[in-house]
Parts: structure tokens; sequence; C-alpha cells
């Protein structure tokens, strides 16, 4: 980490506004950001790759994969995640799945997951995604046994899971609500949810806001600490480069990340990298990757609109880029996602 003196200009006031919010002074040296992912896995394969991100920077001592969470109505997504981690050495990982929930189809690349070869499976792992524990209480688990304002979370599919959270009474578990222990426990939510700019010249309704409304409305009015937005333009404008996926990953044979990106749409195509966003923003903040706007805040309409009305006592921002962020992005999400894997000590 380099000290503030050695930090471009914008970077310093990146690092300065988000490091801001989450409460750690910019000269010291960062500690690993412990970090529960809450996604949707298998609706989109930049999910898979955000969490091979996670665990590249989890090697690096730069983030703690506290949990993941669900929001993908369908077994098999907690049986592939469990795959991933296990693939990164680290199938301990507590796993929770959304009850209820939206997009039960299991998509493209989840049935990788029962894929096998020489008659043994080719992605081990040992959780039944049926058997796996309910995603809120999870949540409420995993919270309740952290420091205070220590806790980033990245919400990278729908809302539906920390909507729930937020309704939840005392229990067993803490004697704290939902919205406590969030209040509590959390310091950052980073949300890849909304579009802040025209798309193709007119309102863009985006997908992790549309599937579920309500949830996506709740958090943006209920949510009590800072949350941090990653519209649909920003991952737009950063697409991960195909010729990665068919050069990088030849380390690995049938590695699952790029197994996964082939087979939910197969090269040339550059898939672009929403959820990956939501996840580099908050584990490296001095590195200058995204603008931010101002404070404000983000109110979600009934058709799923997300509009942003700028206030300094808000607790909301948008990332933003521009051309050199977009290339220096771009080349941290190659690195990170096809770096050989460390075995968890």
């Amino acid at each position: 980490m380099l000290c503030r003196v050695c930090l471009p200009a914008a970077a310093v006031v990146f690092a300065a506004l988000l490091t801001a919010s989450l409460g750690r002074p910019v000269m010291a040296v960062e500690p690993p950001v412990d970090l529960i992912f809450d996604t949707d896995i298998g609706n989109d394969v930049d999910d898979a790759l955000a969490l091979g991100m996670i665990h590249a920077l989890q090697s690096r001592d730069e983030c703690n994969l506290l949990a993941v969470t669900i929001t993908k109505d369908c077994p098999q997504a907690a049986a592939y995640t469990d795959a991933v981690n296990t693939f990164y050495s680290r199938g301990s990982t507590p796993i929770g799945l959304v009850r209820k929930g939206v997009t039960p189809d299991p998509g493209k690349f989840l049935p990788l997951v029962a894929r096998e070869k020489n008659g043994r499976p080719l992605y081990p792992h040992d959780l039944d995604g049926a058997d796996a524990p309910d995603a809120v209480m999870l949540l409420r688990k995993v919270l309740a046994s952290r420091p205070d304002s220590s806790v980033v979370i990245a919400q990278v599919g729908f809302s539906t899971n920390l909507a729930r959270l937020l309704e939840t009474p005392a229990d067993e578990i803490s004697p704290l609500t939902g919205r406590e222990l969030a209040a509590q426990k959390v310091r950052l939510l980073s949300v890849m949810a909304g579009a802040f700019k025209p798309i193709n010249g007119g309102t863009h309704l985006e997908y992790n806001v549309v599937q579920d409304i309500p949830s996506a409305q709740k958090l943006a009015a209920e949510w009590p600490t800072e949350i941090l937005y990653s519209g649909f333009e920003i991952g737009l404008a950063i697409p991960y480069p195909s010729r990665s996926i068919l050069e990088d990953y030849r380390w690995q044979p049938e590695h699952i990340l790029s197994e996964s990106y082939i087979a939910y749409m197969p090269p040339p195509h550059n898939r672009p990298t929403w959820d990956l966003t939501s996840v580099l923003a908050v584990v490296r903040p001095s590195h200058a990757y995204f603008g931010l706007s101002p404070r404000g805040r983000v109110t979600v309409e009934d058709d799923g609109e997300t509009r942003f009305e700028a206030d300094d006592s808000g607790l909301h921002r948008y990332l933003t880029v521009d051309a050199t962020q977009i290339a220096r992005t771009t080349e941290a999400f190659v690195n990170l996602c096809s770096e050989p894997v460390v075995p968890a000590e």
C-alpha cells in the first residue's frame, strides 16, 4: 500500500472520500476488509468472476470473505458457490441461500457443478444446495459475531436478503433487530444496482432492481449505513476481455471461471463486469479505480427507475469512471481473476 504522499492526486481524492466512509485513515496500512458477498450467482457470469476475484484478494491478504449469501432461489447456486470456494481452497466458507426468492432456474453455467471426469466430480464440493442455511439467518449470525463497524457487504444481486434482514426481530442469535445489527456491525454497503446516467439516450431499468423492486426500494429508504452504488453504466464501460478467458487461465485445465464464462456466452464476447466493480471499489479504496459522486439520496421508483438527488447529509454515493480508470480497472480484473490459486493456510 502506497503512503498518501506517493498516491496520484486522483487516488488521494478517492481514498480520502471512501476511506472516510470506511472509518480508516488514508495513511495507515489497510487491514484486510471483512467482506460478506451477497450475490445472485448464476444469472450472469460476472458474479462468478467477482467471487474468484475475492479469493485472489484474500490470498493477497486484502480481504477476508466471511460468508456468501445468495439471492437466486436455486439450490444449484449454493452448490456451485461451494465448488468455487473449494476450488480456491476455502470450502469451509459459510453459504446461505434465499428462500422464496426469484429466478429459480439454473441458468447456463451452474450445471457445471454436476460435471464429472473419470467418474469423479470435476469441481468438488460438499454442500447440497437444498441443505444450505437460510441466507438471512446466516447474515444475522455472521454480523452478530463481528466487531462493531467492521463489516463491508458487497451486494451484487437483488436486494431481497438485505431487505429481509432489516425486518428480522431479536432472536436467539442476537438481541438486536436486523436494522440494529446492520447499523452496529456494518460500516459500508456496496451495491451493484440502478443506473445513474442515460443508457442509449434514455432511462435504464436495471436488472438487479426490477427483479425485486420492493426490496430495492426498502434498501434505499431504510438501510442505516452509507451505501456506495455502482450503476449499470459502470460495469458496461469495463468489459472483461474474452481473450483473457482463452489465454490467461491455461495454468489450470478446465478452470471453473473460464469454463463458466464460456458456458454463459462464449468468446469472442467481452462481458461487462458489473459485479466486480462493487467489490474492487471497497477492497481497494485507495487505488482510485473509480471516482465518486457527491453525497445524496437514491430513490427507487415503482417501475424500478433509480433517481439520485444530491444532499450533503445523504448516505448514498455512486461510482464514476473515466478512460484512464477503465484501463487500470480492466487490468486489475484480468490479473486478479486469472491469478493462480494460492492454497489457504
